[in-house]
């Protein structure tokens, strides 16, 4: 097991080796490259006070988005009434319906050409509403903490630079954080600028009943740390 002191160590002899080509082309390259170069075969390490840690990797400047966490909205029939009020006729022409929108706090979603809805900061939670400012769904502040620190109470997030694709891509790896602690208030605020965004994703069960296949919310990799509040950069 890498000890904590240890992988501060190696961290800067690979950020001093600059570019180096990735270990697997794709986008889990970054991931296979780091841990390879710290010589670990699992994402985590021994941490500061006998804890452990999440290893994490992530491209700067890149489209794709990172997933936080999963988690339906409430209260408990809030899918159902989004999907029979917005939903549309599955692609798998099984005559089910399904909706795949990303809703933020900027504008309302656009579902079939028409507005649909959006993020609106509520008290101590985050609430989906329409036009007419129905409360489609919501989730509450201890809930978006719990689903946080359950997926990610304790993280390592290396960044770096990228260049090149497939079998050519090669990495950079000269930005750490150690990252723990989740805060409401710089959640909304992420929320509120557009930088955390939510990712509906619902169907239907053979028998009709709902089926969520992960509502998500997510956030850009080179913005992952300001979704934490204790924060400190290593490297």
């Amino acid at each position: 097991m890498l000890t904590y002191p240890k992988l501060l160590v190696r961290l800067n002899e690979i950020k001093s080796m600059g570019f180096v080509k990735t270990h697997r082309p794709g986008k889990t390259g970054i991931g296979k490259t780091l841990e390879d170069l710290l010589g670990i075969k699992e994402n985590n390490v021994s941490g500061p006070d006998a804890s452990r840690l999440e290893l994490k990797s992530g491209r700067k400047d890149v489209g794709s988005m990172l997933t936080l966490f999963t988690k339906a909205p409430r209260p408990r029939k809030a899918n159902t009434v989004i999907l029979e009020r917005y939903g549309y006729s599955s692609a798998k022409r099984n005559h089910k319906k399904e909706l795949h929108s990303t809703v933020n706090a900027l504008t309302y979603n656009r579902l079939k050409g028409d507005s649909g809805f959006k993020i609106r900061i509520g008290l101590n939670r985050i609430e989906l509403t329409n036009e007419r400012e129905d409360i489609l769904g919501y989730w509450d502040s201890k809930t978006l903490q719990e689903c946080f620190e359950r997926k990610l109470p304790r993280l390592l997030y290396v960044k770096a630079d990228a260049k090149g694709v497939g079998l050519e891509e090669q990495f950079w790896f000269n930005e750490a954080w150690l990252l723990r602690g989740f805060d409401f208030d710089s959640f909304v605020e992420l929320l509120r600028k557009g930088i955390i965004l939510v990712d509906i994703r619902i169907g239907q069960y053979s028998n009709g009943k709902t089926h969520d296949h992960g509502t998500a919310f997510r956030v850009m990799p080179n913005k992952l740390e300001l979704c934490f509040s204790r924060r400190k950069r290593i490297m």
